[in-house]
């Protein structure tokens, strides 16, 4: 199925790609998101009188994004766990407990922006972790994992 994108979307494209997607894929993510549209021939010529107006948005949307990455750059948080002697903790600490952890801490952290390539941490220590703020924008953040008694 062939789309055009409305914004840079990781793996696929770039603003105004026409792209073959799959049919799953356009029905259930990109269009009821306004992420894309069909590649009709009415459409492709509205996307190019409108050009200017999408390219705006995006710029804008990549110094926003900027700007949180520099307000994220460097912070830490701790987040507590029940752990055993050894460091291992009883269970994981995921994604969900990292961004309430920032959420506490002020700074707001979504969590589907948090990549956890190695999957959720188990075990204590000092961990770095990827926030994935705009396809164009990543800032690693440090997460303490701090064993408590239980």
């Amino acid at each position: 199925m062939q789309v055009i994108l409305l914004e840079k979307i990781s793996n696929v494209g770039s603003l105004g790609d026409l792209v073959d997607v799959k049919p799953g894929f356009a029905r259930n993510y990109l269009l009821p998101l306004g992420k894309a549209q069909m590649a009709t021939k009415q459409n492709l010529e509205d996307f190019e009188q409108r050009r200017a107006e999408y390219e705006a948005e995006q710029i804008a949307l990549l110094n926003t994004a900027k700007q949180r990455a520099a307000g994220l750059e460097g912070s830490a948080v701790t987040v507590l766990a029940r752990a055993g002697n050894e460091g291992k903790l009883f269970g994981s600490v995921g994604a969900e407990e990292i961004a309430s952890a920032f959420v506490a801490n002020g700074t707001p952290v979504e969590k589907r922006e948090l990549r956890l390539p190695e999957g959720p941490l188990r075990n204590t220590g000092e961990h770095e972790v990827t926030v994935h703020i705009h396809p164009e924008v990543d800032v690693i953040v440090k997460v303490n994992v701090e064993g408590e008694d239980g």
